[in-house]
């Protein structure tokens, strides 16, 4: 009897020791768990009003987007910068009819003014340039245009070709670059990039794109960053896109 006794004590003694280790991996979990939230939130705050050190980029300016409406732009200028790019929405879409009204109001302001449009490649260079020639003036005050390379071909009906893109693309740029006076700038997306080599392909000034650190997807320099897609501040009712230069 006392044997079992015994027994008894020591299979009670590793139950608890069991039990009192699985307690311990549930808090310690469920406190990885609260470090991993809390580093999300704090992350998704600072991130709303994070910009690059201007110490490292003096030069630093805003994106506003197609179809935002309501951007100060004096007020843009106030809180540090010193240029805007404003999205012209793509031949395949909509048009923007607050596009002029937005593009007379940056000019209105103290920031230097560009126009950025995105490259469809579902779609015949002419059709593209004709949008930018038809809403973009010729003027040698606004800076160089650019072009936003993110869209894949992947979904164009009918398919087309890596090639077909590429040909297209490059005379797109002539033709704006004919419009303009001045060359194109690329805004290139890391998979386009991937997909397309487009950094190697072609040479022209490079606008990459990642939230807090600095892009390396183009394996060579780049004059612009959009550092900071979410932007908030007292120039707009929405999150505008930061953007610094590298010289």
């Amino acid at each position: 009897m006392a044997r079992k006794s015994s027994n008894r004590r020591s299979s009670n003694r590793r139950g608890r020791k069991k039990g009192g280790l699985g307690i311990w991996v549930f808090r310690g979990a469920a406190l990885l768990v609260l470090v991993a939230i809390s580093f999300a939130a704090w992350f998704w705050w600072d991130m709303r009003v994070w910009r690059p050190d201007t110490s490292l980029y003096p030069e630093q300016g805003a994106v506003v987007a197609s179809g935002a409406s309501g951007t100060k732009f004096d007020t843009l200028a106030a809180i540090g910068a010193e240029f805007v790019y404003l999205e012209l929405g793509g031949a395949g879409i909509a048009p923007d009819p607050g596009f002029a009204a937005r593009l007379g109001d940056a000019r209105s302001s103290k920031l230097k003014t560009g126009i950025s449009m995105p490259f469809d490649p579902c779609l015949k260079a002419d059709e593209q340039s004709s949008r930018f020639t038809r809403m973009v003036p010729r003027d040698s005050e606004l800076l160089s245009p650019a072009l936003t390379l993110r869209q894949l071909g992947s979904g164009c009906v009918p398919a087309v070709s890596d090639a077909a893109v590429e040909a297209e693309l490059m005379t797109l740029i002539n033709q704006i670059e004919m419009h303009s006076g001045k060359p194109v700038i690329l805004r290139l997306a890391r998979d386009f990039e991937l997909r397309h080599d487009i950094a190697r392909m072609i040479e022209r000034d490079l606008w990459l794109e990642r939230d807090r650190a600095r892009p390396d997807y183009a394996g060579r320099p780049w004059l612009l960053w959009s550092a900071n897609g979410q932007y908030v501040s007292e120039a707009s009712e929405t999150p505008i896109e930061w953007v610094v230069v590298q010289r």
